[in-house]
């Protein structure tokens, strides 16, 4: 068997009703035929929407075919154990022309409850904010289920969300139950459980070109969302050059953040993971072994678990997020 290596994918491209065109204009991705795009699926274990690796001898093979070969190899002993022949990890670019509908995730016991492998927590990690841009996260008050119920049968459930402005490089971490919605003019990346169950609440009153609203998930929702008032909804940080940041730590990935304006070593001898880099900002190259790899903006890269040393050498200077399972 030949040894593994550095792997980038092909994205998968999706168009929703909100879609923009920011993912080929700022990150150089080209997502035609579409004439808008929504969301790249720049690694996915998603079935039915696998990333196919881009470079090397592997080239063309699904990100779970080459899991189903390596095993830990691949993606660590832990992971493997628990996530088995499919990929543990879904990472997107998302372009908001429009809002997107207010809707929750469910966690994973109530996903299982439902047949569902698992639920899906995520982050956002926001690259570009146009002026005035908002999120939702959670709600502005403590409010119980009937109320929630009275002000979505009114249409004024926007009144209730705690509504927050967006600024390139916020860091908004959206557990499971978290209802939310993200405002037009950002673009960020998202990363999350391998799922795509979304309970979709309120669309604000939209209809397609026939006049017909997209589909509502009141009752799913309803036994998915987390009521409780919250202090905060943004993640705090201060960026370091030339240092590691950690973003966020859940049970189901940790992010961090690098800026690099000189080379740096990474020992991962004590993580029994692999380690996904999402490039931010400018370009660099990932040595392993003798294995180099070029990594620009929109760009990820996943590093097997087999290496424990890899060194990265910015182009002058390059922001990434360093991604892995704990």
């Amino acid at each position: 068997m030949n040894e593994l290596y550095p792997l980038k994918f092909k994205p998968v491209f999706d168009d929703r009703i909100w879609g923009g065109e920011k993912i080929k204009t700022r990150l150089g991705l080209d997502f035609s035929p579409l004439i808008r795009c929504a969301e790249a699926w720049v690694l996915s274990g998603y079935e039915g929407k696998q990333t196919v690796v881009s470079n090397g001898f592997l080239e063309g093979n699904e990100i779970n075919e080459l899991i189903e070969v390596y095993m830990d190899d691949l993606v660590g002993g832990k992971v493997y154990d628990t996530s088995g022949d499919t990929f543990p990890l879904l990472i997107k670019f998302i372009d908001s022309r429009d809002w997107l509908s207010i809707q929750v995730h469910p966690d994973d016991a109530l996903a299982h409850k439902r047949g569902m492998a698992n639920g899906k927590t995520e982050m956002w990690y926001v690259l570009d904010a146009e002026e005035n841009s908002q999120l939702i996260a959670g709600f502005n008050r403590k409010v119980t289920q009937k109320q929630f119920l009275d002000h979505l049968q009114k249409k004024t459930l926007p009144e209730i969300m705690n509504y927050m402005n967006v600024y390139s490089g916020d860091v908004i971490y959206m557990p499971a139950g978290r209802i939310h919605s993200l405002g037009s003019g950002v673009l960020l990346a998202e990363i999350q459980q391998t799922s795509d169950v979304t309970y979709r609440i309120y669309d604000w009153d939209r209809k397609d070109e026939n006049g017909i609203g997209r589909d509502l998930h009141t009752e799913q929702a309803l036994a998915a969302i987390d009521f409780n008032l919250y202090s905060d909804y943004k993640t705090n940080y201060r960026p370091k050059i030339n240092e590691t940041v950690n973003l966020i730590s859940c049970p189901y990935f940790t992010t961090r953040i690098i800026e690099l304006a000189q080379p740096l070593q990474k020992n991962y001898e004590e993580l029994d993971s692999f380690v996904v880099y999402i490039c931010l900002e400018g370009s660099m190259m990932v040595k392993c072994r003798e294995q180099k790899t070029g990594l620009r903006k929109g760009e990820v890269v996943m590093i097997p678990a087999i290496f424990n040393i890899v060194e990265i050498f910015p182009e002058r200077k390059a922001k990434f997020l360093e991604v892995f399972i704990a």
